[in-house]
C-alpha cells in the first residue's frame, strides 16, 4: 500500500520524509517530490528560537549535543589518567642506581599484556617505554582524530597499559 502525500489536497504518492517536529524525534510525514522541495525551501529549524537559543544550540552541536566536561574537572576520566601517567617517580636517582634489578625481575601477565598494547618488547628499558607512549598519545589523541570515539577508547587502553608498566617499574626499583 502506497502512502499519499501529506500536503493538503495532494493525491500524489508520498515517498520523501519531512520532520513534523524540531526535537529530532523519529516523527515524520511523507511528501511527494514537488512538495518536499517546497517544504525544504521554506523550512527553517531556527524560526522559533531567539539568538541566544540559536547560539546555545550551535555550541552544543559542536559536541553532538552530548554533555562535556572541562579538562580541569576533578572527575574527568582523562585528567585522572594523565595525572597518574605523568607522575613519573621512576625517573629518580634511585632508578638509575638500581637498574640492574630489572634484569632479575619477572613480569606478570598484566605487564606482558601492557607491553603488547604498547607494541614494544617485554622488558624494554623505561625510557624506551616512555618514548613509545608519547608517540602513541600523539597518534591516538582525540584532538588529532576529530574526536573519533574509536581512537579515544584506544588511547584509554594505551594509558592504562602505560600506568600498569609504570607501577611495575616503580615496584622493581623499590625492591
Amino acid at each position: 500500500m502506497k502512502n499519499l502525500c501529506a500536503w493538503e489536497n495532494c493525491f500524489e504518492i508520498g515517498e520523501y520524509r519531512a520532520p513534523t517536529e524540531k526535537d529530532n524525534s523519529k516523527k515524520y510525514k511523507l511528501l511527494c517530490l514537488v512538495h518536499i522541495k517546497e517544504f525544504n525551501k521554506n523550512w527553517n529549524y531556527f524560526s522559533d528560537m531567539t539568538e541566544g537559543e540559536i547560539f546555545d544550540f550551535l555550541k552544543s552541536d559542536m559536541t553532538w549535543h552530548k554533555p562535556t566536561q572541562s579538562f580541569s574537572s576533578s572527575d574527568n576520566f582523562f585528567k585522572i589518567l594523565w595525572n597518574n601517567a605523568l607522575k613519573d617517580d621512576v625517573k629518580s636517582a634511585n632508578f638509575i642506581n638500581k637498574k640492574n634489578n630489572l634484569k632479575k625481575f619477572k613480569f606478570n601477565n598484566n605487564d606482558i599484556k601492557a607491553f603488547s598494547v604498547l607494541g614494544i618488547s617485554v622488558g624494554l628499558k623505561w625510557n624506551k617505554v616512555q618514548e613509545k607512549f608519547k608517540k602513541l598519545v600523539k597518534k591516538f589523541h582525540p584532538d588529532m582524530n576529530a574526536g573519533n570515539k574509536k581512537y579515544e577508547d584506544k588511547l584509554k587502553v594505551i594509558t592504562l597499559a602505560y600506568t600498569q608498566l609504570k607501577n611495575t617499574y616503580r615496584t622493581k626499583i623499590d625492591t
